[in-house]
């Protein structure tokens, strides 16, 4: 239970930060046979809301007209850490550092005009902050064209592995792993990690605490 608490993201700022970082969550419906179903789907958090557009018909917006409640989630995979890190033989300690973000809660489709125009701006703003388009209006035809689902969080839950639970000792230790392994994601993992590649080696630059 010690390491659950520590492995929860306790900063709302943070998960704010996460949740529109990512391009892609998934939000889990119910089908008419009471089997899960779940999409990818573009996203933004605003006014503590999550908005989502769509196509106007849809497995998922009869699932949603039928029962909103609904589960979303938003994760990002940092590094995977072979077995060999911790045992040359034992390959269960094979682990991976992460960040997600798990809400419960209940689904409509937004029939208002400014609520839907104001969620598409939101969505424009996030992926295409370059600009390059004309602010939508609640009285262009684009609202109709789409539809907008709104969720309304009744728990949200942040969890991240960055290595906050491990002393500064280990922390080095397994940056300088991830290093030598030398991933794709590795310098941004350390990063995130609070630790920093300099001439002199692998320092801890700040404490990777949400």
């Amino acid at each position: 239970m010690q390491l659950l608490g520590r492995l929860e993201i306790k900063s709302r700022e943070k998960i704010r930060e996460f949740l529109n970082s990512r391009e892609t969550g998934r939000i889990c419906s119910i089908d008419k046979d009471g089997y899960p179903q779940i999409i990818p789907m573009n996203f933004v958090y605003a006014n503590d809301f999550i908005y989502m557009h769509s196509h106007i018909r849809g497995e998922k917006l009869e699932n949603i007209s039928r029962n909103g409640k609904v589960g979303f989630e938003v994760d990002k995979s940092l590094e995977f850490l072979p077995s060999y890190f911790s045992s040359p033989t034992d390959a269960s300690q094979a682990d991976t550092l992460y960040i997600s973000v798990v809400i419960k809660g209940t689904a409509t489709i937004v029939t208002d005009h400014r609520e839907k125009s104001f969620a598409l701006n939101c969505l424009m703003s996030k992926y295409q902050p370059e600009g390059g388009y004309e602010s939508i209006k609640p009285e262009m035809r684009v609202v109709d064209e789409v539809a907008i689902i709104k969720v309304v969080p009744i728990t949200m839950r942040g969890k991240y592995k960055i290595g906050q639970h491990l002393d500064k000792t280990s922390r080095l230790l397994l940056a300088k792993k991830i290093l030598e392994r030398k991933s794709p994601s590795a310098l941004d993992t350390i990063k995130i990690m609070g630790v920093a590649k300099t001439e002199e080696g692998l320092k801890i630059i700040e404490e990777p605490s949400w």
